[in-house]
């Protein structure tokens, strides 16, 4: 073992391959370096791939895990913990993708990069590895965020000698990941550009723009003109710029310009591809996620092998370092790698931690318990009840508000209605739906919905939330009581002035109101920059104000049942 540097992690010593090159199949070397024990046997291997930097994920080794709001935590060190992975008696491998890094190769697109599917050089790095004198032949994955999304895009391409999948916090439907409900998220620029405290990918200068690949210059600029024309990206000074200069944030580009569903997002989108995965999978994530959860909980449904699915308590964000999970990990490849019986396959495959009550409910299925959905309807005076309103709208005049635009103030405006407090324990899980009869006088705004379990103390925490642009208020085939599902597949104007009903998707959670607490639902076109629960997330973890002057009108009388229809539980799990 003679081409290995040793590292101290603590007391123990880690013996470290740097640089490795590894070969791809259209002749284009991946980076990665090889962390294991010192003595010189072969050992299973589990492969971390992403475009966020190998030396980054090195960090692991030298800084305390930090938790939001800390100002050093940092969204991209999302490998695992080597010294943990070591110890455990597994060579952690952590590649960079092609396009950055030491890597070669031009990074394009999403999950695309330069033509080549991530997932077929995923297979290409994890057979190279396997046959490699220090791996036993024996693989799994590790790593949350990016590196979960590339465990289920390699399993998908089924290398033989990748054994099982452990995924932490991956996101799937890139759409999804980057439009809330058709809101524009943040949060990927800052994956993307390394903004707002996260380091971001580690970009080479062979990053391109699908954008500027697939359209000629002049149509292109057409087609950035046209979407300068919303007034939400036109008042954004981040996103003009972009716009104007596309090759200085590529990735980034690709997604402001591409507001609507369609091919560019569905292309080797996770969850189509995973039919094709036979192999363990387990998939994990804590709650608060929102949309997260909601596509872990598709993954987990599309998937033919055997497999978990295993939600956690709040809050949402892990370490950086990531170090959480590694028990269950370990149990789980300990199982399906290493051949221990342990008994890992004997329990229940979903597990969900029921806030408020603080249970962990076990089932064969999701959601764990049968589901009666039951409607709370907003009423006068910020009340939410199980009645409807029975006075016309000349009597139960609507609740409204006005929001003018972040170029005029900071403050944002929110609606509130909150139920009577809980006599009883009163648990929910499942989707849930918010209908909202409403009037604008533009052709467009946000819907920005937040349900908060309050305490007799005062103090909240958020439940679930939901999104949805008004202009993408269609529903498709999909919907059912509960559980609406909108194509975002084309933009929609309102008619300003005319009452409108838009359904929002409420994210999967699991809750208890506890005796004494309430439910408390916020409504509004923007969000709070800094809250109980925003603090917790990345700092640029916010969705695109409405960059107009709107006046909201929500209707909430005999004819218009504005309400919440949301997932009462009615049978126990185990």
């Amino acid at each position: 073992m003679d081409d290995f540097q040793l590292v101290n992690a603590g007391a123990e010593l880690i013996a470290v391959r740097k640089d490795l090159r590894v070969p791809m199949r259209d002749g284009v070397e991946l980076a990665a370096d090889a962390y294991q024990g010192t003595d010189d046997k072969p050992r299973p291997a589990l492969v971390a791939l992403s475009p966020y930097g190998k030396e980054l994920q090195a960090l692991a080794l030298t800084t305390p895990p930090q938790r939001r709001p800390s100002p050093m935590w940092d969204g991209c060190i999302e490998a695992g913990d080597i010294a943990r992975i070591v110890k455990e008696d597994y060579v952690h491998v952590i590649g960079d993708l092609r396009g950055s890094g030491a890597s070669g190769g031009e990074h394009i697109g999403n999950y695309n990069a330069g033509g080549v599917s991530l997932g077929q050089d995923a297979y290409d790095f994890i057979e190279w590895v396997a046959a490699q004198p220090w791996c036993d032949g024996n693989v799994g994955m590790v790593g949350i965020s990016y590196f979960g999304s590339m465990q289920v895009l390699a399993a998908a391409e089924r290398p033989p000698h990748l054994k099982a999948i452990f995924v932490s916090g991956g996101h799937y439907d890139f759409y999804e990941t980057t439009y809330h409900g058709g809101v524009m998220w943040f949060m990927p620029r800052a994956a993307r550009e390394g903004r707002g405290g996260d380091s971001g990918w580690a970009f080479t200068d062979n990053v391109k723009s699908r954008m500027i690949e697939k359209y000629a210059p002049e149509e292109l600029k057409k087609l950035v003109a046209e979407r300068l024309q919303d007034p939400d990206v036109a008042a954004w000074p981040n996103l003009v710029h972009v716009l104007h200069y596309p090759k200085n944030h590529e990735a980034w580009f690709d997604i402001v310009m591409n507001e609507l569903d369609g091919d560019w997002y569905e292309e080797r989108n996770p969850i189509t591809l995973a039919p094709n995965i036979d192999i363990p999978v387990y998939l994990q994530l804590d709650q608060g996620r929102g949309w997260t959860l909601d596509g872990t909980i598709e993954l987990y449904n599309e998937l033919k092998g055997p497999k978990k699915l295993d939600i956690g308590p709040y809050p949402p964000m892990q370490s950086r370092p990531f170090i959480e999970e590694h028990d269950k990990m370990f149990r789980w490849y300990d199982y399906w790698i290493k051949g221990i019986e342990n008994g890992v396959m004997d329990e229940p495959p979903v597990s969900v931690f029921v806030e408020g009550s603080r249970e962990v409910v076990t089932a064969d299925q999701w959601p764990p318990k049968e589901v009666e959905y039951k409607s709370l309807y907003l009423r006068p005076r910020g009340k939410l009840s199980a009645e409807s309103e029975p006075m016309a709208a000349e009597y139960a005049a609507p609740d409204g508000f006005y929001q003018a635009p972040l170029t005029v103030t900071d403050k944002v405006e929110i609606l509130s209605w909150t139920t009577d407090t809980f006599e009883t324990d009163t648990e929910m899980i499942g989707t849930g739906a918010a209908h909202l009869f409403a009037e604008i006088d533009q052709p467009d705004t946000n819907f920005i919905m937040r349900l908060w379990d309050y305490a007799p103390s005062g103090k909240r925490q958020l439940i679930t939330s939901g999104y949805l642009k008004a202009s993408h208020r269609e529903l498709d085939e999909r919907t059912t009581e509960g559980n609406p599902y909108h194509p975002h597949t084309r933009s929609v104007p309102v008619e300003p002035g005319k009452i409108e009903e838009y359904v929002l998707r409420l994210y999967p959670f699991a809750n208890t109101f506890r005796p004494g607490h309430r439910l408390v639902v916020e409504l509004s076109n923007d969000e709070p920059l800094a809250d109980e629960h925003n603090a917790l997330l990345p700092p640029d973890a916010f969705h695109l104000p409405v960059g107009r002057p709107v006046t909201h009108k929500i209707y909430r009388d005999a004819v218009h049942h504005s309400r919440l229809v949301l997932p009462f539980t009615t049978r126990q799990g185990h």
